[in-house]
């Protein structure tokens, strides 16, 4: 007779990969489009996925310098037209 809730196993390595990727993925499309927004998300979930311990290290890296690359070309592309937001 058990006493207790047998614990359960959360697949946390699983999902820290999953955010590793999507980082990844966020990062590369964001220095096409929408960098203003996919940059800091990337950055986020290649930070959790670190913290979380995730087995896709690189994968989390790159979209942690893809990331702050999308803020770097979003500054790059604010400094070129002199402007501090868009014009339409």
């Amino acid at each position: 007779m058990q006493l207790t809730a047998p614990t359960t196993h959360r697949p946390v390595p699983r999902d820290a990969d999953g955010m590793a990727v999507a980082s990844f993925i966020l990062g590369l499309v964001g220095l096409l489009v929408l960098n203003v927004f996919l940059g800091p998300t990337a950055i986020a979930l290649a930070a959790v996925s670190l913290w979380r311990g995730t087995n896709r290290r690189g994968r989390a890296y790159l979209g942690l310098g893809l990331g702050v690359a999308d803020l770097l070309v979003l500054l790059a592309f604010m400094q070129a037209d002199g402007t501090v937001s868009w014009s339409f």
